[in-house]
């Protein structure tokens, strides 16, 4: 018995469709997250990136529970004194929602080099077209 290795040559990349209507944005994140490190597949190896295409349709209709779209904030800092900006999750799933869904799979990654990669491979829309349909891509949940 002996221990399969994957190898970037010999890498088949297929595309997953999943569409984040009436989901957690959260669960939708994580589904990505999963099948962009190839954690889903049976070669999977940690240091070789491994992982498939994924699109994201609908990311406009994904839901925030509880209380988060008043309470949560995205953060980020410009470098110079008094730089913070603060957006609420609100405002983000009204204006930007591909952002969102990104910022929340790029969490998700590892904090390596394989992420940059990783993340080129993912695809997300507001609505519920595309513009992929020439890769025969697969519908998952």
């Amino acid at each position: 018995m002996s221990t399969t290795i994957a190898k970037n040559e010999t890498i088949e990349r297929k595309w997953y469709v999943l569409d984040a209507a009436g989901k957690p944005l959260g669960k939708t994140a994580v589904m990505a997250a999963d099948i962009l490190r190839g954690t889903t597949t049976a070669i999977y190896t940690p240091h070789v990136d491994c992982g498939d295409f994924v699109i994201i349709i609908n990311a406009e209709k994904a839901i925030l529970t509880g209380k988060k779209l008043e309470q949560k904030y995205y953060r980020h800092h410009s470098g110079w004194i008094g730089g913070l900006k603060e957006v609420k999750y609100k405002e983000l799933m009204e204006k930007k929602p591909e952002f969102a869904m990104q910022i929340a799979v790029k969490g998700m990654l590892q904090k390596n080099k394989l992420a940059n990669d990783q993340l080129t491979r993912l695809k997300i829309y507001r609505g519920s077209e595309h513009k992929h349909a020439a890769q025969k891509p697969e519908v998952i949940g």
